[in-house]
Order: structure tokens, then sequence, then C-alpha cells
């Protein structure tokens, strides 16, 4: 998710004592009724969401995040119709920590479960609902919040029915990347101007405008005509694209099946193929010369086909570009798919209606030639490296293991590697001109180009390439690894060991909960408290989840600093405390909470009981300082990327213990 870091880094120095002693309740569920036919009833869950905070959605990608989940207690007297299913419309926001796209809810959100009433008798339907929600900092572990409706088979309570509150279809939060987008849209629009199919039409079209004896204020009209016409296209054909994609199964699967991905793939390959001079692509003349005809005809009519004939004839360039742009923005909103056309065809129009209204610019312009083939060619490198993403998106959803990370960076490095040598002239294609010199710009793009293989490279051993990891396989398809602790350089290394000291007994739980960079530690509190008692070092305790992306980032980027490591490796107990493991515990292990009396039964459930319970927190990550009898030695920390920062906080606590 998008981190607001400074204004938050600020603000967490002037609230944080009182961060640090509150237990979070950021989310607050209403459960109402709404009447849905003669002998079917709606159950409306109600989510009211604090600001800043984000509830994930129903359906999230496997390796990810808790998502919500209903369950229902069975019961012969009513029955579910179908699944619970999401009114409001979730946000789709890219995790970096997960390297998934997770749909996340702000503010409010609304689910419903349609119930068909099968008994006479008055009764209950009742169950919880599993949640987890986190803002820019910090996760909260998984709650479970219980519901419970009456239900009256006969009447259903006047009230109830009164209580008819529509979703909030629209979500309260802008999308903070349209802007964003549509910027990119316009920038791709500029790039189709400078391809081989359209940079040539220029000429033709201040040929087409300055045929006549109209005066100048009709030949500027018919300009115009002529530029709202193909931004009038382009956007039509994404709002076709919005209307037919609106919903959240078409953008899932348009983004997840293997079938529209493959079509996808084929389709980039096929474009750069026709793009490195296997073949021309070009659209069936038929279609061209009907809207040329028209154009022929003169009049403010034959501009709006002039802008028609101008977009047809270009597409065999800017066919992968405008296909780019509506996988990107088809997500299911009426709204992205047609202001990224929309920014496409502004972009595409602007220069072809500014020669039209002034045609003497067209001496300034350089001529056609060789250039615009090396554009083509350069575009094709491009679309073959991009249009692997679907291949890989087919290879990771459904676990087929072709792709290992160090083999998909070793075909961009090759990709782009060959595309710096083209634009050196070292390689020729179809097509292409006698390349006797380069010039500047040219220069400037092959540097550009060598210094994105040149930071590839690390990747094939396990650099993490944060720049591009959304476009390439997650590190846990990196087979090799040249240094398995990043950023540790001198420290004292056991690779492998499950011990904390041969004082100590081995941790339980190693065999499933680990420690980053070969950290010894534990995972079970009083093991732990035992193990630091023998040794008598004070305790590290690390509440995290598996599920938390904000506690990954704090191991990434200030656990690896090789400072950090070795204090924690030499002045410290840790003891991990995984606060969503779902692991069920023995029986005899079964902790009764002295916070709301329930029994904990599983290891997640007993260390969140244990955070609350002692620190009165129930945020992730969250580390304290403490002594053998649990008191915290100096003020917690939670999220915070300032290394220094840390390492003051992991020396205070060490020498308030020796005091």
């Amino acid at each position: 998710m998008k981190r607001r870091l400074l204004t938050l880094s600020l603000l967490s120095i002037l609230i944080s004592g009182s961060i640090f002693s509150q237990v979070l309740t950021p989310v607050q569920w209403t459960f109402y009724l709404e009447e849905s036919g003669a002998e079917e009833i709606e159950l409306v869950f109600e989510a009211s969401i604090d600001e800043t905070w984000h509830l994930y959605s129903l359906d999230l990608p496997a390796g990810g995040p808790i998502p919500t989940s209903f369950v229902f207690v069975e019961s012969d007297k009513y029955e579910r119709i179908g699944e619970v299913v999401e009114v409001t419309e979730s946000d789709k926001v890219y995790d970096s920590s997960f390297d998934m796209e997770l749909g996340m809810f702000s503010y409010k959100a609304v689910f419903k479960q349609k119930i068909k009433v099968l008994s006479q008798e008055n009764f209950r339907i009742e169950g919880y609902v599993e949640f987890m929600s986190c803002d820019d900092e910090r996760c909260l572990p998984p709650t479970e919040e219980e519901f419970s409706y009456s239900i009256n088979a006969n009447e259903t309570s006047s009230t109830e029915k009164a209580i008819t509150k529509e979703a909030d279809t629209e979500s309260k939060s802008t999308k903070s990347g349209l802007l964003g987008f549509f910027l990119f849209a316009m920038l791709m629009g500029f790039v189709g101007i400078l391809t081989p199919c359209v940079f040539p039409m220029i000429p033709m079209t201040v040929a087409f405008f300055s045929q006549g004896t109209e005066n100048k204020a009709k030949a500027i009209l018919k300009a115009f005509i002529f530029g709202f016409s193909i931004m009038f296209i382009y956007t039509a054909i994404g709002l076709i694209v919005s209307l037919t994609s609106a919903g959240a199964d078409f953008a899932n699967n348009l983004s997840t099946h293997w079938i529209p991905n493959l079509i996808f793939f084929t389709l980039f390959m096929v474009f750069a193929a026709s793009f490195l001079g296997l073949f021309e692509m070009v659209l069936p003349s038929s279609i061209v010369n009907r809207a040329d005809k028209q154009a022929d005809k003169g009049g403010y009519i034959a501009a709006f086909f002039m802008g028609l004939t101008t977009v047809l004839v270009s597409f065999s360039c800017t066919g992968p570009i405008v296909g780019a742009l509506l996988v990107e923005a088809a997500s299911g909103d009426i709204i992205r798919p047609t202001i990224g056309m929309f920014g496409f065809g502004l972009a595409f129009a602007i220069p072809f209606t500014l020669f039209a209204i002034f045609p003497s610019w067209i001496n300034k312009l350089p001529k056609s030639g060789g250039w615009l083939n090396s554009i083509k060619v350069v575009l094709g490198f491009i679309v073959l490296a991009f249009g692997m993403k679907f291949l890989l998106t087919i290879d990771l959803i459904y676990h087929l293991n072709i792709f290992s990370r160090e083999v998909y960076l070793a075909i961009w490095i090759v990709i782009f590697s060959m595309m710096g040598f083209y634009l050196l002239g070292k390689i020729k294609f179809l097509h292409d001109s006698d390349l006797p010199h380069i010039g500047f710009f040219r220069t400037m793009l092959v540097i550009a180009v060598f210094v994105f293989v040149v930071y590839l490279v690390p990747g094939l051993f396990g650099a993490p390439l944060n720049a591009v990891s959304g476009m390439i396989p997650p590190m846990e398809k990196q087979s090799f690894k040249l240094n398995k602790n990043p950023g540790v350089q001198g420290a004292n290394i056991s690779f492998g060991t499950l011990k904390t000291s041969a004082k100590c007994e081995d941790a339980k739980y190693a065999g499933f909960l680990h420690l980053p960079y070969d950290l010894d530690g534990y995972y079970d509190y009083e093991q732990g408290m035992k193990c630091a008692r023998e040794l008598n070092k004070p305790v590290f305790l690390d509440f995290k989840g598996h599920a938390c992306s904000n506690c990954k980032e704090m191991e990434s980027k200030v656990w690896s600093d090789p400072e950090v490591l070795k204090r924690l490796r030499e002045n410290f107990v840790i003891i991990a405390l995984y606060v969503d493991d779902r692991t069920k515990l023995p029986e005899e292990e079964w902790v009764q909470s002295k916070v709301d009396g329930k029994t904990k039964k599983t290891i997640g459930k007993v260390n969140a009981d244990i955070q609350i319970s002692m620190f009165e927190m129930n945020s992730q990550p969250y580390y304290v300082i403490v002594d053998h009898n649990g008191e915290a030695l100096v003020e917690p920390m939670s999220y915070n990327l300032n290394v220094k920062e840390y390492i003051d906080f992991l020396d205070s606590g060490f020498e308030a213990f020796t005091k």
C-alpha cells in the first residue's frame, strides 16, 4: 500500500506517548436485515472503518494476507443462497511486500448474504466475521466479531425493514493513481505519434486541411473537429471497455485467468514480431478505404472521417500501446478505462490538430527516415519484454513453475542488452537504414538501457530489485542466492541452527516458524523467557504476523543493517510471537484470556492475547525490550524505518537491563 512515510514519521514522534498503550479497534461492525422476497431475506454486514485504516477484501490471492470471511452456525431453519458478496467495491492496491495487488476497503464496506427461510418458527442466525485491518504503519491480527440476527418467521420487524441503507458503491477515497494513469496514457499517446505508421501521416493531414479555398476560420474549425474526432474515437473505446468490464469478476478473470493472459501474451508476441520486421501488420484495406472515401467528400463530416482514417491506419503501431493501457485500466470501474483512452486520444490528437491549424510548422519537423523504423524496433523490444508478464501471471497463478526468477531475469537481460546493441548500430533489422554515427539523444538512450541491464544483473544472485519487483517473479522463485544475509558483513553467522545457545533447549515450532537472516530465537513466550533467565540477557519481543507486510518491510530495510543484526544476535534473546498463526495447540496449552474471557486455542490467538494483556496493544509490528519479569525496559517501538533510531532503541534497552 502507498505509504506517506514523512508525514507518518512526524506524527509518530508527536503522539508516541499515546500510540504505544492502546488497544485499537479501527473497524466497527453493524448487522441488520433487509427484505429480499416472500421467503427470502438479506443479512447485511456493514463495516465502518477509521480514517487511514483499511479492511481486506473477501477474495485475496494465495500467499497474501488473511481475507475477510464469514462463518455461520449451521441450522435446519434456514438455507444460505450463494455466498457472502461484496456490495461496496474494493480498491485494488499494489503491496510491494507481498508483490501482489490486494483488494482493500476504506471508510466503509458493505457485505450481503441471501437467506431462504425454511422454518415457521422464530429463530436466530448466528456466526462470526473474521477480518484483518491495517493502516500505513501497522496491521492488527485476525479479529473475530460475532453476529446474531433475530428472525421472525411470520413477519419481519418494521424497524429492521426501515433500515434500508444503500451500499456505498463509490469509494470515499479517490483512486490515488487516476491522475498518474491519465498522465501515463498521455505519454503513451505522444509515443504513438512517433511510430512509423503515424508520423508520416502528419504531412498528409496538413495537405488535407490546406486544400480548397475555405477561409481560415472554417479551416481551423475543421481542424478542431478532426482532433475532437480522434479523442472521441479513443474515448469511446475506453467507454465500451468500461461498460463491458464493470464488475470485479471480469477484472479478476482478466488479470488472473489463463485464457485472457494467454491471448494477451500471444498478441504481444505477434506485435513484437511485426515491429522487429518479421511481417507487416495492417488492417483490412476495405475498412480503411471506406473511411477514406468519406473523407474525400469534403466538409465538416469529412474531418470526422479523416480522424477515423487516422486512427485505423495507425492501429498497426498503436495497437499494443492501446491494448496495454486497456488491460491496465480494466479494473472493474467505469472511470479508469475511459480516462486512460481520453488521455491517449488527447495526446494523439494534439500534434495533428496543431499542424492542421498552423501548416507552416510542418517545415520544422524532422523528415521521415530510418529513425522512425528504429523507434518501431525499440518498441518491439519493449513489447517483447513486457508481454512476458502475461505468461508469468499464468505461471504464478497456476503454480506451473515454468520460470525461476533467474531465468525470467536472464530473458530480460538478453532482450534489453540486444536493444542497447541495436541502438549502438551493432544489430540491424529489416528496413533499417545505415547508421554511420549516433547522436546525443541516441547516446543517452543507450546509456539508460545499459544502466537498466546492469541494475538487473544482481537480481540473478538474489538482489531484491525493488524498482521492478511487480514485473518479475517474487523472491520465493529465486533458487540461487549468493548471499543469504544481504547487508550482513562480519557478523558471526551460524546457518540453519535452531538453538539460541548450547545452554538452552531447541525452539518449539522452529519447523514452520522462523526469523530472518538466520537469527536464533524462540516462538513461545515461556520458553524464550526461560532461556533469557539462563543466559541473563534481556528479551526482545517481536510481535509479528505472516500477513504483516510492514513487519516484512521492517525486516528487509531495518533488520538487514549490519549494526542492527549484530545487536539482535549478541545482546538479546529474541522471542518472535506470530499473532496470526492458525496452528492449533494441544488442549493442555490452551489459554483462558483475562481480557475477554475466551479460550485461546491457536498459537496466534495466544500470542495476540499476550500482546493485549501485557501491553494493551494489538497492532504489528510491535517491538518490546523486557526484563525477566516481562516488564518493558524502555518505550516500545512500532513501524519505524529510521535505522539510527532503531539502533538507539536497542542500545537503550540493553543499557537499561545492564543497569
